[in-house]
This record gives C-alpha cells, structure tokens and sequence, in this order.
C-alpha cells in the first residue's frame, strides 16, 4: 500500500465525522497505519488540526512499586516484584509514557502547549484550550476524572487501529457501576505514594464491541480502522452489562 499522509489521516477522521467541535480520549497504534509519513507527527498533528481537545493517556507503569504485604483482595500477588521494585523510575512530569501507551501519545506529550496531569501512575496529556480545566477533574482519588469532563461535555472515544482492549474509558464505567477497585503504589521524589482507584484487567474489553455496534462509526486509513464512540454511548451500555 502507498504510504499514509497527514492529509490521508486528516480526510479519514473528517470522513468519520470529526469537526471543530469534537472533544476526544484517543488511542492510537502507529504500526496499525502501515508506512506513514511523518510518523507519529502526522497523526497527533492531525488529530489537533481538526478536533479543539485531544486527550491521551501517557502512563508511567515504569514507577509503579509493590510493598512486601499489602491490603487483601487487592487483585495482585506481593511476593514477586522484587525486580520491578529495582528498576522503578521516579515520576516526574518529564519522565515518559510507558511503552505500552504507543508512540502517539509519546508524542502528543512533547507537543508544544500540550499539559499533562500529575498522576505518577495513570497520567493524561492534552492539547486544546480546555486542556488544563479537563486534566485538573483529575486526583489520586479520582484517577479517570478527565473521563467525566469528557462525558459532561458530549465527548468521544477513537480507536486509531487498536480495539476496545485499551479503550481506558471502560474502567470509568466500571468505577461508575461500583465494580471493585484496587491500590497500587507509586515512587515520587517525596516517597512511595499511594494510587487508590486502580482499574482491573482489561483483557475481555472487546467483548463489549457488538453491543457497541449501534453507536460505533468507522473508517479504513492505511491498514487502521478507526473508529468513533461517543463517550456517553459507550458508559451507558457498560454500566448496563456490568
């Protein structure tokens, strides 16, 4: 296939009905696009071109520690992190997204004028002029609020080439609907820190696709499909199942 341009990847998410008006969570694989030029650029460049907030989220598993013993049910063994404990970074608002979170949103952190949350662990960038205000419904009690800025504000969710396992939105509706929560700890410059709120396994996510299907519009760019949920849909119909 030809390479994808920034304006391939422009035209796709206005073909999938994104304008001036849309407030976006977005998840993105590079890799899912096939060659594109400009890389990761071309993509978040994209994203801020056409919608007035993009958030994504930049996790830093890379800081998280484990205590020898820990609350119970906490859905985590405690005996076998004596290597991770070893290598933990220390959160700064510099250090970068894990790996795990993609090049996108790497890359979308480093844009110039974008903000980042402060949570060691379950961080957010944004760029837009609501960025700030949508980042600061965040705390170490309320790990996903900037899920609940976006909700209120008829927000929505892009799947750029990955699927709904990463889609972090769901966790919010798991916390909405009551389903337990766990603790993870966090190495800051002041010390392990507690992160109450912690999400579980997303590993089943995608099952909720076909529920979704009613609500859900899609676009092939490159190799990707990317597709648009409105938040509220999506919290809605996982609320119902859980």
């Amino acid at each position: 296939m030809p390479d994808v341009s920034f304006r391939d990847i422009q035209r796709g998410l206005r073909a999938l009905g994104l304008t001036r008006e849309s407030r976006v969570i977005a998840h993105a694989s590079l890799s899912a696009f096939g060659r594109v030029r400009g890389g990761a650029e071309s993509v978040v460049g994209a994203l801020t071109s056409l919608c007035p907030l993009v958030i994504m989220p930049t996790f830093t598993y890379q800081c998280m520690v484990s205590p020898l013993v820990g609350p119970p049910h906490n859905g985590m063994a405690y005996s076998d992190h004596e290597k991770e404990n070893e290598n933990a970074e220390i959160f700064t608002p510099e250090t970068p997204a894990h790996a795990d979170m993609g090049l996108a949103a790497e890359t979308l952190r480093r844009v110039q004028g974008a903000v980042r949350s402060r949570h060691p662990l379950l961080s957010f960038a944004a760029v837009g002029a609501e960025a700030e205000t949508a980042l600061s419904a965040q705390s170490l009690a309320e790990p996903l609020g900037p899920m609940a800025y976006l909700a209120e504000r008829e927000g929505e969710i892009l799947l750029l080439g990955v699927d709904h396992i990463v889609n972090t939105s769901i966790h919010y509706a798991e916390r909405r609907a009551g389903r337990k929560q766990f603790v993870r700890w966090a190495l800051t410059p002041q010390g392990a820190v507690e992160c109450p709120a912690w999400p579980g396994c997303s590993a089943g996510f995608e099952t909720i696709a076909p529920h979704l299907k009613p609500f859900t519009r899609a676009v092939q760019i490159g190799q990707a499909r990317v597709q648009r949920v409105p938040l509220r849909d999506l919290l809605k119909t996982a609320e119902a199942l859980i």
